[in-house]
């Protein structure tokens, strides 16, 4: 939250002089677009990624203990098959889906063609810097603060903020950077949406744990002991 009132200082109080460098566009986007694209590979294949980077859960927060049932639990949309998940998951046909990473996904996606446009092609925000940057803390704030502390009960609900949550990031670069036009400020923005994704993805793993460590089934191979 105090990464996200820096940001909307930046986009509030623009520095005097904007840069006058000719690849400032080309050099951000080609630094944030590998990232969006890792962050959708990252939604397409979560073990292989988090080997990668490290986030096996040997480090940082506890995994949950588990107890060997007889029958192991099934998984829908990789959360077990639970009412207390219910709100997490959301039905396309036959195929059971998980909201969050369905939505990072489409929202990642979105991200990734507004780089292109933005970063590499010929649209600009213009006088809509400032509405763009707002609308994307908006998107921040209800992905980082409303998504893990609330319950949510609908799966769509969290598909939809999930989504604004990562086009929001990247609206909040775009809008800035069209007002501010500095490549230090531009730089700061990714370091911080790198940060804003893992936080989130921690989040979403300790909301995880604290629904499980709340059940009361015990026969249940997720239940902390």
């Amino acid at each position: 939250m105090f990464g996200l009132g820096i940001a909307m200082v930046m986009a509030l109080y623009p520095l005097q002089a904007p840069e006058n460098f000719l690849w400032r566009k080309p050099l951000v986007g080609s630094i944030i677009g590998p990232i969006g694209i890792f962050g959708i590979l990252a939604v397409l294949f979560p073990r292989a990624c988090s080997k990668k980077i490290g986030c096996n859960g040997k480090h940082g927060a506890p995994r949950l203990k588990t107890i060997v049932p007889k029958k192991k639990p099934a998984l829908r949309g990789h959360h077990p098959d639970c009412e207390k998940f219910s709100a997490h998951i959301f039905q396309i046909g036959r195929r059971t889906l998980c909201a969050g990473c369905t939505g990072l996904f489409v929202g990642g996606l979105m991200a990734l063609v507004g780089i292109i446009a933005y970063f590499f092609g010929n649209l600009y925000a213009g006088q809509t810097g400032f509405v763009i940057s707002w609308v994307g803390a908006a998107g921040v704030f209800f992905g980082l603060v409303l998504l893990p502390l609330f319950n949510i009960p609908w799966g769509s609900i969290r598909l939809f903020l999930n989504a604004f949550f990562a086009f929001g990031s990247f609206f909040i670069l775009a809008g800035v950077d069209e007002i501010a036009q500095n490549t230090f400020v531009d730089l700061f923005l990714v370091v911080l949406i790198v940060f804003w994704l893992f936080t989130r993805i921690i989040l979403s793993r300790w909301n995880h744990e604290r629904i499980c460590r709340s059940c009361e089934v015990k026969a249940c191979e997720f239940r902390k002991l």
